[in-house]
Order: structure tokens, then sequence, then C-alpha cells
């Protein structure tokens, strides 16, 4: 009688052990910027604000042609408005990308890890053109709160499994 943890033959002992995901950063940029300031162009009066910040997120990612090389790109909108009567206060939109290395995720798991892990990796250096775009345009900075990626990529899941039901399926 052989003990299979001694076994040398063991199937256990035979399969490679698997590679731990790894993933780089080769590079970051922004690709686009945008920032109006409402209140200049309108010559709004100051004394009658009370802003309202908003934010939206959306987060895309792509192949590159180098092998395990993938393109995220997050796209930012911060728009503040007036809650005094609804006018709108400034803008600012900003599409932040970054080229990441990454191997040793399962195939089946690449799109969640380049959608939460990748963007994750991203956010304080977006936190910071952010900040500073709206200081250097006459407001007080926006220190963004922290974007749960994880509840995001789960939103689009249920969005997008909605939008694929047939219009005429019963409910249930």
């Amino acid at each position: 009688m052989t003990d299979e943890n001694t076994n040398p033959n063991s199937s256990a002992e035979a399969q490679p052990t698997p590679q731990p995901p790894r993933m780089q950063i080769l590079a970051q940029f922004i690709r686009d910027l945008s920032f109006e300031n409402i209140v200049a162009q309108k010559g709004l009066n100051t004394a009658e604000v009370k802003p309202e910040i908003g934010v939206q997120v959306s987060i895309d990612a792509r192949k590159r042609s180098a092998d395990n090389q993938y393109e995220v790109i997050t796209k930012f909108k911060v728009a503040s408005k007036n809650t005094v009567n609804e006018s709108n206060l400034f803008l600012c939109e900003l599409e932040y990308g970054g080229v990441f290395q990454v191997e040793g995720v399962p195939e089946d798991q690449l799109h969640p890890f380049l959608m939460i892990e990748c963007p994750r990796m991203l956010f304080p250096f977006i936190r910071r053109v952010i900040s500073d775009i709206t200081r250097d345009g006459g407001f007080p900075p926006v220190n963004l709160d922290p974007v749960d990626f994880v509840a995001l990529y789960r939103q689009e899941l249920a969005r997008r499994a909605q939008a694929e039901k047939p219009a005429d399926a019963p409910v249930s």
C-alpha cells in the first residue's frame, strides 16, 4: 500500500504549478482632457452658489498587438451644478489610459481583471489630475472618493444582461 502524499508519480506533483497573476504598468497617459469653467464664461454671481458635484465613470479595455498587452481607458466626467438654480458651474472630462502587461490570468478571468484591477491601479493618478485641474480652473480641488470598480463591473454586467433580454419575454 502506498501513501498518495509520498508517491512520486502522484497526479498532483505531475501538474505544473500555476503561474501567479502578474501585472505591470508599461505606460500611463492622458488621452483627452477638457475643463469648462462656466462661472467665468457666464459671469455668475458667486454669492448665490451652492455647488453639488456629480461623477460618472466608464471603463474600456482592448488587446494590443503585442503579446499579453492591453490598453485600459477610464473615462471620468465630473460636473458641478448650482443647487440654487440648477445652472452648471464647471464640467471636467478626463480620459486616462494605461498600457498593461498581464500574465498568468486565466482567460475566463481576464475581462474582470482588466476592468477592475487595472483601473484600480490608475485611480490615484486620475484623482490627482482631476484635483489639480479643478483647482487650477478656479474652484476648490475635487478629491474623488475611492471608486468601487467591482460594483461598477457588476452593474455593467447586470445592465448588459437586462439589455439582452427579449422585450416580449415573460417577467418572472
